[in-house]
């Protein structure tokens, strides 16, 4: 059994048809039996509510992994109200990203690896058919142990559809030619231990000094950053990074994997060109406070890692080993 929560947002009850879809896709081809919790479907559940149910799913010794829901937007709101003794007693594995980065670095700070990646009404529930890319990372992720090689795809996709039309799910999403990976200083190679997750998250976490440790405890570990449909202007993404280097955080990372860009939304919806005029102006500003901070780290762009599809699951207090001269990319899950 394995447990499907939502620690930030209860969009499942707003919108059921990729959540139930999710579910489906969980039980009959995964073979995995999704258990809900109280708040799984409920908008507005206070932050003590969606504490209870992850409380309740790592407890559970019949629970083998938790996956949530969807992100939000207030889940760092839910932290102060976890028990740490009773999660480190019960690890197990939590699949999540964007919003839910507060909780996967705080169950790394317990010593517990998570995984960003795999939520159950984007992934799971994706129209006509899963990504057979995330598909198998995440089969790899929940099934296997051991070494797993990113690769990159000949296609991405980031356009949506209206979720509340059901003809949304009778077709797969739109998808345009993927640039490859994109290699700075990969004139080495870097194995460590990963930290990271979504951008913005993570700059709340350093203002609200919430799930983040002294700089040093990352020393010799692999960063990996990506945005989300929020879309941040290239040099929002600067001064993130600028104040992360400020901090001395940025240093402590020999290597970076940065995920493609978002570049599409409904509140902004940009042509080809203008995409890729997006997803450059990023690549620029990330550059531009490596260059300034961390100038000998390596790089790479457009890893189809968070708020893209495909999308490959990244361990979060997991190994990572980039290796530059060979352009490969493995985590161990």
């Amino acid at each position: 059994m394995v447990a499907v929560l939502s620690p930030s947002s209860g969009l499942p009850g707003a919108l059921p048809l990729p959540y139930e879809l999710g579910l489906s896709r969980l039980q009959h081809d995964f073979g995995l039996k999704p258990v809900e919790y109280p708040s799984t479907r409920k908008m507005g559940s206070t932050p003590e509510d969606r504490a209870a149910d992850i409380h309740a799913a790592f407890a559970d010794p019949d629970i083998k992994a938790v996956i949530a829901s969807i992100g939000g937007d207030d889940q760092m709101a839910v932290l102060p109200h976890l028990d740490r003794t009773l999660l480190r007693a019960n690890p197990k594995p939590f699949f999540g990203y964007s919003d839910n980065t507060n909780l996967l670095l705080f169950l790394r700070n317990l010593g517990i690896v998570a995984y960003h990646g795999g939520t159950v009404m984007v992934e799971y529930g994706r129209p006509g058919a899963m990504h057979p890319m995330t598909a198998g990372s995440l089969r790899a992720a929940l099934f296997t142990s051991g070494e797993y090689e990113l690769t990159a795809p000949s296609m991405y996709g980031d356009i949506g559809r209206p979720w509340q039309d059901p003809r949304t799910f009778e077709s797969e999403p739109e998808m345009e030619p993927a640039d490859g990976w994109s290699w700075h200083n990969g004139d080495r190679v870097v194995e460590g231990i990963s930290w990271g997750g979504n951008l913005e998250i993570i700059s709340w976490l350093l203002m609200a000094d919430r799930a983040v440790l002294p700089v040093e405890a990352y020393a010799g570990n692999v960063l990996f950053l990506e945005t989300s449909e929020e879309m941040p202007r290239a040099e929002e993404v600067y001064r993130i990074l600028r104040n992360m280097g400020e901090r001395g955080l940025l240093q402590q990372f020999p290597a970076l994997l940065m995920g493609r860009a978002r570049s599409w939304s409904f509140e902004n919806q940009l042509g080809p060109q203008e995409k890729a005029h997006f997803r450059r102006q990023q690549k620029e500003a990330v550059l531009r406070a490596f260059q300034q901070y961390a100038p000998d780290a390596m790089v790479v762009f457009d890893i189809d890692l968070g708020h893209t599809d495909p999308q490959l699951v990244i361990p979060v207090g997991g190994r990572i080993r980039v290796d530059g001269p060979a352009r490969r990319i493995t985590v161990t899950y």
